[in-house]
């Protein structure tokens, strides 16, 4: 056991439940972390011993956000929980309850064991699409904006992320008890990753570097690196100013032909496949048609939303890295694993 503590981070297998256990052991503190299966213990541990010697700082326990079952367990004797699970929303769900509920129960249920076990905190994965200005053709948005789940243009995946939030905010609010909230909401994270198993977003790098799309299409988005999220995490978790508080983890803006170019021009070769031509917005469009990942964002395209992270960096004193760094950490570890 450590001397600063133990954390429970939900989620340890994926992309940035992976980089938060990473940050909070190089920390010094003790970690334990869920998986839906143990199968997955060794895959969990390798990704974690690529970057740092956990020692036995470290174990995994089995839990899943559609049941109750291991949650109390894994959170007793936490001072701490990272709420970093979430259900995957690439492609699109048929049904949107299959994303909505899990996400929503998920957090009731682990902020629920945090409460019960007496944590100080819990610092929960929430999403920018929780805090957009839905229908505005060109936007910033901070957090004292909620995204309205019920909006004609709001999908699956924003509609959980918000709904979770809400869900986690509600219940904070009505235990009365000495565990205190704070949230974390990521713009498009991408950096270095640590397997096969990453996210969602990692993919607007990989599709570049594969050519994978068609040409250039005019989307954009703020990136962030992940260890930048890992760190605003854990500053949120120990900060006593950021209790009951969102903050918004975005850095730069940056379109798609922005990307496009900083690969070109740094990677040579490895970025032969990297298209040059933009894309017209009916081809990405008819595209979209046989491709769902893509069907998910021909709503955004030529729209400029942008997000602050302005509180973040005041409150907390969190600074992100230069997104071009960021980019290009990316899509070496990409390389590096065969995944391009």
């Amino acid at each position: 056991m450590s001397e600063r503590g133990t954390v429970l981070v939900s989620g340890g297998s994926g992309f940035i439940g992976s980089w938060c256990v990473i940050a909070l052991l190089e920390q010094g503190y003790t970690v334990r972390t869920t998986v839906r299966d143990l199968k997955r213990e060794p895959e969990v541990r390798a990704m974690v011993a690529s970057r740092v010697d956990p020692g036995n700082r470290l174990s995994v326990h089995a839990a899943n956000l559609s049941s109750d079952d291991g949650w109390e367990a894994a959170a007793e004797g936490a001072e701490y929980v990272l709420h970093v699970a979430s259900p995957l929303g690439v492609p699109p769900p048929k049904n949107p309850d299959d994303l909505i509920i899990p996400a929503r129960d998920g957090a009731v249920r682990v902020v629920g064991a945090a409460i019960k076990a007496g944590a100080r905190r819990v610092v929960m994965t929430s999403s920018v699409a929780a805090a957009s200005a839905w229908g505005a053709p060109d936007s910033e948005s901070d957090e004292t904006m909620w995204t309205d789940p019920n909006g004609p243009r709001v999908d699956a995946y924003t509609r959980s992320k918000t709904i979770a939030e809400r869900a986690a905010w509600d219940l904070i609010g009505s235990s009365g008890g000495a565990t205190s909230l704070a949230v974390v909401l990521p713009a498009l994270v991408v950096g270095p990753v640590l397997g096969r198993d990453f996210s969602d977003s990692v993919q607007v790098v990989q599709r570049l570097l594969s050519g994978k799309v068609p040409g250039l299409p005019r989307l954009g988005f703020n990136i962030v690196d992940v260890r930048d999220i890992a760190d605003l995490h854990v500053r949120a978790m120990t900060d006593p100013a950021a209790a009951g508080e969102r903050f918004i983890g975005a850095g730069e803006f940056a379109w798609m032909a922005d990307l496009a170019a900083i690969l070109r021009a740094r990677l040579g070769a490895q970025a032969a496949k990297v298209p040059t031509a933009k894309a017209p917005d009916i081809l990405l469009r008819v595209v979209a048609l046989f491709d769902r990942d893509l069907r998910a964002v021909t709503d955004n395209l030529g729209r400029k939303l942008t997000f602050s992270s302005a509180k973040a960096r005041s409150l907390l004193g969190w600074t992100p890295r230069p997104m071009e760094e960021t980019v290009l950490d990316c899509a070496r570890s990409l390389i590096a694993a065969g995944l391009v």
